[in-house]
């Protein structure tokens, strides 16, 4: 397989992988897409109604949906960046190998 032919790809994978993670959002209208934080507040709340938190984030997201896709986004990127280094590990070790 060529060179181009490889990116082009990759590109289409990076594609299918953002279209997975955007297409809920736009499709599912009125979905709830809760999380462990929602549920942790309302722990909260019935444990201690009156609590305060000690401070306040330094970025809101508009709506649970997006901080949901924030999250899953950068988990996605950090098992990128894992992969990529597995990767290039077993290659660096497969190279030294073959050169042996």
């Amino acid at each position: 397989m060529n060179q181009s032919k490889k990116g082009l790809n990759n590109w289409l994978l990076v594609l299918a992988v953002i279209t997975l993670a955007v297409a809920p959002l736009i499709f599912v209208r009125g979905a709830e897409f809760g999380g462990a934080d929602g549920q942790a507040e309302e722990a909260i709340d019935e444990v201690h109604p009156g609590y305060k938190p000690w401070f306040k984030p330094l970025f809101e997201p508009p709506s649970g949906e997006v901080e949901s896709l924030l999250f899953s986004s950068q988990a996605a990127l950090g098992a990128g960046v894992i992969g990529y280094a597995i990767g290039l590990y077993k290659g660096r070790s497969q190279q030294q190998r073959n050169k042996e």
